[in-house]
């Protein structure tokens, strides 16, 4: 069974009332977006169109090619493709669910659109300390994933038969890929029970992975390779681990978005490694895709020195400088959390 005060009443049928009242829904989710932002936002498309309400998707950039099979991923619209289609279907709609992010920095150039948007907005998210962007703010940090916050609204609001087969496909997807295949963040038996129910609707999991995991390019995995053997830096006074990609090495391996999936998880499996960092060049900016074992909080450090977030083992941010400059900002940051690690088993 579910708890049932996990998201508070008063949210539940301020939600309700949002959703029966609105004539046109926008769904909103961050730049690059990851599995959980396309499960959370293409799952709550396939319900408000099980309860008859029209409703769109908006996503600021491409995404990544292994989500293309996603149920109706082809109506989604692309904001960077087409902005002025993209704003007007927006500013048309009269309710905005934003899902799986917590600040309109996450947005990019969306957000100048979402700033002037005349209608309600909703926010749905499990990141911590969310901006105060929405009407309604649905920000629960303990949960696996926006994906599994999207089933339990769901349920709450007297919906769950209205959960078919590619609705729960794509909450599942969420919550899988937001737990690297429920292998962290996901101890709480009633996930478990999530997935029971999703697999009462006609999922097939095994399905879900292998879409989501076994349908890379060989380019992809050559890149992988290069950068295991040429690219990682070993920190063991740190127990870190860095891999750097610039642009051109980028290019050379054919990349496409997506292609560095999971590189950053890599690093963890190695004895005595328990914090690992991907920094990787883009067209104007540098990412940066962190993460750990045990108890050391990467949100802070991403917060702190990058201009990000996320949770204690899965982070990201971004350097406005360049890619080298990043590398010697992180490994000046490293002696301040020395203690911290230091402590840690791997």
């Amino acid at each position: 069974m579910l708890t049932k005060t996990t998201i508070k009443d008063q949210l539940v049928s301020e939600t309700y009332k949002l959703i029966e009242d609105a004539t046109k829904i926008a769904i909103t989710t961050h730049i690059s977006p990851d599995g959980d932002a396309m499960g959370s936002a293409l799952g709550l498309y396939h319900f408000l169109y099980s309860i008859k309400k029209e409703a769109i998707i908006i996503v600021p950039n491409q995404y990544a090619s292994f989500f293309y099979w996603l149920p109706d991923s082809n109506k989604i619209m692309i904001f960077e493709d087409n902005k002025e289609q993209v704003n007007q279907s927006l500013l048309s709609c009269d309710l905005l669910i934003m899902t799986d992010f917590n600040t309109l920095s996450r947005i990019g150039q969306l957000q100048n659109t979402v700033e002037i948007f005349k209608g309600r907005k909703i926010l749905i998210d499990h990141h911590q300390n969310p901006d105060n962007i929405a009407d309604v703010i649905i920000s629960y940090p303990t949960m696996t994933s926006t994906s599994e916050l999207v089933f339990r609204l769901i349920c709450r609001m007297g919906f769950y038969e209205k959960i078919n087969h590619q609705c729960a496909t794509c909450i599942y997807t969420g919550m899988m890929t937001d737990t690297g295949a429920f292998t962290f963040n996901s101890n709480n038996p009633e996930i478990y029970f999530i997935i029971s129910e999703l697999l009462t609707k006609g999922i097939d999991k095994d399905q879900i992975y292998n879409n989501i995991y076994n349908t890379y390019s060989a380019e992809r995995l050559q890149l992988m390779g290069y950068a295991l053997n040429a690219k990682m830096e070993i920190l063991p006074e740190y127990k870190t681990a860095i891999i750097t990609l610039t642009n051109e090495e980028l290019k050379h391996y054919n990349y496409q978005e997506g292609d560095t999936e999971g590189f950053v998880n890599l690093p963890l499996s190695i004895k005595g490694v328990v914090f690992s960092v991907l920094i990787k060049e883009n067209s104007n900016t540098v990412k940066l895709s962190l993460r750990s074992r045990g108890s050391f909080p990467v949100n802070q450090l991403a917060a702190t020195y990058f201009h990000g977030g996320g949770h204690i083992n899965a982070a990201g941010g971004e350097s406005y400088t360049t890619l080298n400059q990043t590398v010697e900002k992180l490994k000046q940051v490293l002696p301040l959390y020395k203690e911290k690690l230091k402590v840690l088993e791997a």
